[in-house]
């Protein structure tokens, strides 16, 4: 339904999608104007930055474009909207992630996907058909471990009743911070976003991998191959907590 309401308007679609595009574009600009001063970052060239960032963006826009809806959930929490949903012969969680579909969000994938493959283009690697198929494997594992934190996410706003901002940190947030290279981030970070919240399951480990680079806490090579299990794992513990969290709604009262 909201697709064929966005495509009602094409000229308005198309504004819409490239502005995101160019919005999300802007991240990477501030990417090339640091190189316009540096040579490295972290000791990580601009191809090797482009590859991460790209990554990471394509994953993450995967998952903000199925799920980013969630995101307004904590507003039908607060003013027993998310009632109707309820009583409807269908999933809530589906219809959470339906509420006001945005295709325009496909322009943060088109970015994501552009800057992915200049970075695959001039990154100077080997490549063997273990780190080709890689690729593809990391992308699809990093949209399932962010797809994890959007719906653990929206599982946290039923319970707190908002905090938004709180899933924001962690999409966004862990967004941004994987558009980097993990050695400009200090120890304490890596272990949390590696065997807490494992956001660098969604391009660091792979991608360090792919591009022969050490890995950050003296972590084994075959952890590369792990974000699969790891999305997995993700993706079955955020449904638990959000079938838990969605038997603890009340509504709103009179």
């Amino acid at each position: 339904m909201w697709i064929r309401s966005t495509m009602t308007y094409r000229a308005s679609f198309l504004m819409t999608a490239f502005g995101n595009f160019a919005v999300t574009g802007l991240e990477f600009v501030g990417i090339l104007l640091m190189f316009s001063q540096v040579d490295r970052l972290g000791g990580y060239g601009l191809a090797e930055i482009a590859f991460l960032y790209g990554a990471a963006g394509t994953s993450f826009g995967l998952a903000d474009l199925a799920f980013g809806s969630v995101g307004r959930l904590g507003q039908r929490v607060r003013d027993g909207t998310l009632d109707t949903f309820l009583v409807r012969p269908a999933p809530v969680l589906a219809q959470v992630a339906a509420d006001r579909f945005a295709l325009r969000r496909l322009g943060r994938v088109t970015q994501g996907v552009v800057v992915l493959g200049y970075g695959l283009t001039a990154i100077d690697v080997t490549w063997t058909p273990l780190k080709v198929l890689l690729v593809p494997a990391l992308v699809v594992s990093g949209g399932a471990i962010f797809t994890a934190v959007f719906i653990a996410g929206a599982a946290f706003q039923i319970v707190a009743q908002d905090a938004s901002e709180v899933q924001n940190a962690a999409t966004f947030g862990g967004n941004a911070m994987l558009s980097y290279p993990p050695t400009v981030f200090g120890d304490t970070l890596l272990r949390g976003v590696t065997f807490v919240l494992p956001l660098a399951f969604v391009n660091w480990l792979p991608g360090l991998y792919i591009l022969g680079r050490p890995y950050p806490l003296d972590l084994p090579r075959w952890v590369a191959f792990a974000p699969p299990l790891v999305a997995a794992a993700c993706l079955t513990l955020a449904l638990s907590a959000w079938r838990a969290a969605l038997r603890t709604y009340r509504s709103t009262g009179s």
